[in-house]
């Protein structure tokens, strides 16, 4: 298939790969990108001000604190992705019922990739825990913003 025929063709209708070529091309993808970022970055504020509290606040585990500050940012940046980021309609109670189901299977899975990276970095390399989920959230970004952009809230 050549490449303006890939870009003409509706997005559902195309392979994953195909996909990512097309939105890799595409200059409004890059806007998505630079507003998922900054969605993002409050995001990661809010994750790690919820961590910090949980952590250091109340005294819990490290992964229970990342557990709770994965649940206060996750409706933080679901929230704010759907209404910005990706501009999805607001009209549709199912669409958006559709949209956060699949938005939460994305970042439940990131989460869980994190929060091995973020045991790796405290238990094997001696990380400190504040630090080190700051870096387990960085590492699982850009796969959370292709999966949502493609996945969760695709046209």
């Amino acid at each position: 298939m050549s490449d303006e025929a890939v870009a003409l063709t509706p997005a559902v209708a195309l392979p994953w790969s195909a996909r990512v070529r097309v939105a890799v091309r595409d200059p409004a993808a890059w806007m998505q990108l630079l507003r998922f970022a900054i969605v993002g970055v409050s995001g990661y504020v809010v994750n790690l001000v919820v961590f910090a509290l949980a952590l250091h606040g109340a005294g819990a585990d490290y992964r229970v604190a990342a557990v709770a500050a994965f649940g206060v940012a996750v409706s933080n940046n679901f929230l704010w992705n759907r209404r910005w980021t990706f501009r999805a309609e607001t009209g549709s109670a199912d669409r958006a019922r559709h949209q956060a189901a699949r938005f939460l299977v994305v970042s439940v899975g990131a989460f869980l990739v994190g929060l091995a990276f973020l045991t790796a970095l405290v238990e094997l390399a001696g990380v400190a825990e504040l630090p080190a989920q700051a870096a387990a959230i960085i590492a699982v970004t850009p796969i959370s913003f292709l999966a949502n952009k493609l996945w969760s809230f695709r046209r």
